[in-house]
């Protein structure tokens, strides 16, 4: 009979922290496979057997650290909801996905790192949790067009194409800000994404 792992005591769950914190700084910058156990330790300021004792390989540091990547990154859309007003609800989510690329550009890189080799660590749930939260906010959107509050489109490119807008100002934030020059390149460049994909998107779908 298996015995239930004992609970992590306030010191070990700050530790776990650290590392983790650390991790998101090395596989955020590197990769899953540009990145070793021996950098995420010193980026802690810790030796390596004192990681492995909180987290026994590379892997179960990632994938802790997608398990709770994966649970912010798909609340926005959760959020996405069957209300009267779907230009409301589109612009709703346009926001919430914008304020992700800011608040958590490192969680986006780290992200969009394992989906450029391949997803191997995080297929099943692309397959599975994502595509099923997806193709009901498809229904929703098709439910909007055929309600004729909303312009006949493809409701799963749309979301994508959502998704690549906002996200861009995550991951090349380095080139947006260049662009953009330092008159323009503060906080307020996330405000003004906002607008035009507003402009973008509405005026698209306005029925």
């Amino acid at each position: 009979m298996e015995t239930a792992a004992r609970p992590l005591t306030r010191i070990q769950q700050e530790k776990r922290e650290v590392i983790l914190e650390a991790a998101l700084d090395v596989f955020s910058a590197s990769g899953f496979r540009g990145s070793t156990i021996d950098q995420v330790a010193d980026a802690a300021g810790m030796s390596k057997p004192n990681l492995l004792y909180y987290f026994r390989s590379k892997e179960e540091i990632h994938a802790t650290l997608m398990e709770r990547l994966l649970h912010t990154w798909l609340a926005p859309l959760h959020e996405f909801d069957d209300g009267d007003d779907p230009i409301t609800e589109i612009r709703g989510y346009i926001r919430r996905k914008l304020e992700m690329a800011r608040d958590f550009p490192r969680e986006s890189r780290l992200f969009a790192n394992e989906i450029l080799q391949g997803a191997p660590r995080i297929m099943s749930l692309l397959e599975g949790e994502l595509k099923q939260l997806v193709d009901k906010k498809a229904r929703i959107i098709r439910k909007w067009m055929r309600a004729g509050k909303i312009a006949r489109t493809d409701p799963y490119h749309l979301i994508f194409a959502i998704w690549a807008t906002t996200q861009h100002y995550a991951d090349f934030d380095v080139q947006v800000r260049a662009v953009l020059g330092p008159d323009r390149d503060g906080e307020g460049r996330f405000e003004d994404a906002a607008r035009f994909l507003e402009q973008l998107f509405i005026g698209c779908l306005k029925a």
